[in-house]
């Protein structure tokens, strides 16, 4: 079915199908100024608006990645389809990709020239279950070569990559302040010093 959801793997049910999650999306982010929702494993849910120092993980990531990607840029906000069916629907906050990867798309763009996603944490509810068990999944099922996740609460970097088409056989965390490794097809070295200063 066009839009909907085939049960596969370790899907639920879900809440909703995929045109139903659009069509709520636009609407809600149309009239809520700073509502962004993702539907993710058949569940629909709404990330919380970022704080100050998130925004500036997110500042100090786009700046860092410039220089050492040439080709690439780290998008804010842009919605991309995941899972392996293609049917979730996730906004990380930072995508790293070519920079015209998403001229020409929808609100929500194939993942195939994304090479990393980024997820800072927010303090809110959903931030265990939405990033550290259902996202990873989702972008490791999308082929997406690397997720970072910047887990504020944990005060850690965690480095998924490795994707074997269902979840990341990968995975390394780094506490802040360490030089944190992440692989091809990036093959960098971050200093993650600044985050220290971040976390609250």
């Amino acid at each position: 079915m066009p839009g909907g959801r085939q049960p596969h793997g370790n899907h639920r049910e879900p809440e909703i199908d995929t045109d139903e999650f659009e069509t709520i999306a636009r609407i809600t982010e149309r009239e809520t100024e700073g509502v962004r929702l993702e539907f993710i494993d058949g569940r629909m849910t709404m990330k919380a608006l970022p704080d100050g120092n998130h925004n500036r993980i997110v500042i100090w990531l786009l700046l860092l990645s410039m220089p050492r990607s040439p080709g690439l840029f780290l998008h804010q906000n842009q919605g991309l389809m995941v899972e392996s069916d293609r049917c979730g629907r996730a906004r990380p906050d930072g995508v790293l990709a070519p920079l015209e990867a998403f001229v020409g798309t929808s609100k929500w763009a194939p993942s195939d020239q994304v090479i990393t996603v980024v997820e800072v944490t927010s303090r809110d509810s959903e931030t265990n279950r939405r990033d550290r068990i259902e996202k990873p999944r989702a972008f490791a099922q999308s082929g997406i070569p690397i997720y970072l996740l910047i887990d504020r609460d944990n005060t850690e970097v965690v480095v998924y990559s490795n994707s074997n088409g269902e979840v990341y056989q990968q995975v390394c965390q780094y506490a802040f302040g360490l030089q944190v490794r992440v692989p091809v097809p990036l093959d960098l070295t971050i200093d993650t010093a600044p985050l220290q200063d971040w976390v609250d």
